[in-house]
């Protein structure tokens, strides 16, 4: 294994020192992927951005936990289910929805359904997604900006998610309650 550091405010890039006081302001600790993503400044601060925007989406929080763990779990990242967990939890998520999406297993109503199976359809065909999956998607009730939506989400992932597999982050204090291992 390659080793990652985790910098903490005094030891990061100069570049990744006020990110990583956002991170600090925002979550009241240096989370371990936003430590490990110091060491490239513009991945830190894309991440933010990009974190930024997709909660002020459309989505509501159950929604906006539905994209992100539905990726989380198809991604198998071991650092942002947990992280997830924590978050939805804070967010006031429904524990039903929180235990359907971290065991794969129905959620509690066919419109978060129809998001989940249209999510993990954008992230299993890389986008190459069928005019009649994106039709079922929007007979959900979702909308084209939806569909858009989805892939920031996606973008947001994909740089957290690639990020925890090749530093294996290790998983944050507060969220080891949480810890996760894909089942089957």
């Amino acid at each position: 294994m390659t080793d990652f550091t985790l910098y903490t405010a005094d030891n990061a890039p100069q570049d990744s020192k006020p990110l990583l006081g956002k991170s600090v302001e925002a979550f009241g600790m240096v989370p371990g992927l936003h430590a490990v993503m110091a060491e490239a400044p513009g991945l830190l601060e894309g991440y933010q951005v990009l974190h930024q925007l997709f909660l002020d989406s459309s989505f509501d929080d159950e929604e906006t936990t539905v994209v992100w763990q539905a990726i989380n779990v198809e991604h198998n990242c071991h650092y942002c289910v947990p992280a997830h967990t924590g978050i939805a939890k804070s967010m006031k998520v429904d524990d039903g929805i929180i235990e359907a999406l971290r065991n794969e297993t129905p959620l509690p109503t066919e419109r978060l359904e129809a998001l989940r199976t249209f999510t993990l359809a954008v992230v299993r065909e890389r986008g190459f997604v069928d005019d009649a999956t994106v039709q079922t998607f929007l007979d959900a009730g979702y909308t084209k900006r939806n569909v858009l939506e989805v892939i920031l989400g996606l973008s947001q992932k994909v740089m957290s998610n690639y990020t925890n597999h090749l530093a294996e982050t290790p998983i944050d204090e507060p969220f080891k309650k949480f810890e996760w291992h894909k089942q089957g």
